[in-house]
């Protein structure tokens, strides 16, 4: 597969960090290095900011040399929001014409863009311009379309099942009922794997919307089994069969009221004010996207990162690198870009936890 042609590749991190995304970098490189006698390698710094004004940096393999273990990203992230890209910035910039036209004075042969949903929409607007690009799927969310999992996912998983083991022995100490609340955007992946890996007795996800009354149900429940204890895993985007029900327009205005912290603050009165039962939050917040990845990640991304190489060097573009039944496939952009993949309230795996007696407050 070797090939003696000058091989101009760009990289940019796009959107939220995560721990895998040098990592896939890494992957990539070690495939391009190792095929490639002649290779450039780029790196835009701060997502589509450092594309859109011809900021980066021209890296070697050896930059990527050591990373495998390290979290966060060496280029720098930002978030350049997919519904303002076509809309000029301050100066008047025209945003996509930019980068257009930085990835043509490089003479780029292709840019990796490694990134979530808005980063592929604007990767799949780029392709759609006449860019040779290639996706990696990168979220702790697990919401893109096209692949199982997405790298981060798992890393993610780790540390909020960590956390929700933790509570567990102050919990059980105190007889309390605790909420944790985990990250995961509007889906609920992250929410449902670490609350069945840490054995938490209810999971409120947002595909699933709760009744409050179900979720006290469920806490007198395991106070009648002599439990004293209880332990909630609560998804940043759970959402109660009432306000379920409203509007767009008045949900949204209730959000901006914001007379609760989350929704897991706003559960937590109720469970209070309704049963007289104390009520402790934990948010482990952006712990959940830092630190080194998992093993697993660091194997996904290594794999995501030599198929990515071999599209480049095969000439294949326009592609996002996908994990299919533990299979790379390289899935057309055009195909998946802007679709969310959420949690199935019928799927299996949420058959098997009500099996087993976890309430989803439904």
């Amino acid at each position: 597969m070797s090939t003696k042609k000058v091989m101009r590749v760009g990289f940019l991190t796009s959107g939220g960090d995560c721990q895998a995304l040098n990592a896939a970098m890494r992957g990539v490189v070690k495939g391009l290095s190792n095929n490639c006698e002649n290779l450039e390698l780029y790196g835009f710094l701060n997502g589509y900011k450092g594309l859109i004004y011809g900021d980066f940096k021209l890296l070697t393999p050896q930059d990527f040399s050591g990373i495998l273990t390290k979290g966060g990203t060496i280029l720098g992230t930002s978030r350049v929001p997919f519904k303002e890209i076509r809309i000029p910035d301050e100066n008047g910039v025209d945003k996509v014409e930019a980068m257009k036209q930085n990835y043509h004075k490089l003479n780029l042969d292709c840019i990796v863009i490694l990134g979530g949903n808005g980063t592929q929409k604007t990767a799949n607007l780029l392709r759609e311009e006449g860019l040779n690009v290639i996706h990696l799927p990168k979220t702790i969310d697990n919401d893109i379309a096209g692949t199982e999992v997405t790298f981060g996912f798992q890393s993610a998983i780790n540390i909020a099942t960590e956390a929700i083991d933790c509570i567990h022995t102050t919990a059980a100490s105190h007889n309390r009922v605790f909420i944790v609340e985990v990250m995961g955007h509007k889906v609920g992946w992250l929410t449902l794997n670490a609350g069945m890996a840490s054995g938490a007795d209810i999971i409120l996800i947002p595909e699933i919307p709760y009744d409050t009354d179900k979720v006290i149900e469920a806490i007198k429940r395991r106070t009648k089994e002599g439990k004293g204890f209880t332990i909630l895993a609560v998804a940043e985007g759970a959402i109660s069969k009432k306000d379920a029900a409203l509007s767009k327009k008045e949900y949204k205005k209730k959000q901006e009221e914001k007379k609760y912290p989350s929704v897991s603050y706003e559960l937590a009165d109720e469970i209070t004010k309704k049963t007289g039962i104390e009520v402790r939050v934990t948010v482990p917040g952006h712990t959940q996207r830092g630190g080194s990845p998992c093993p697993y990640d660091r194997v996904l991304c290594t794999r995501l990162g030599a198929e990515a190489a071999k599209a480049i060097i095969e000439g294949d573009f326009g592609n996002m690198i996908g994990n299919v039944h533990r299979e790379l496939v390289r899935v057309p952009l055009e195909k998946v870009a802007g679709q969310l993949k959420s949690v199935d309230p019928e799927s299996q795996i949420i058959k098997d936890a009500k099996f087993v007696g976890i309430s989803f407050g439904d």
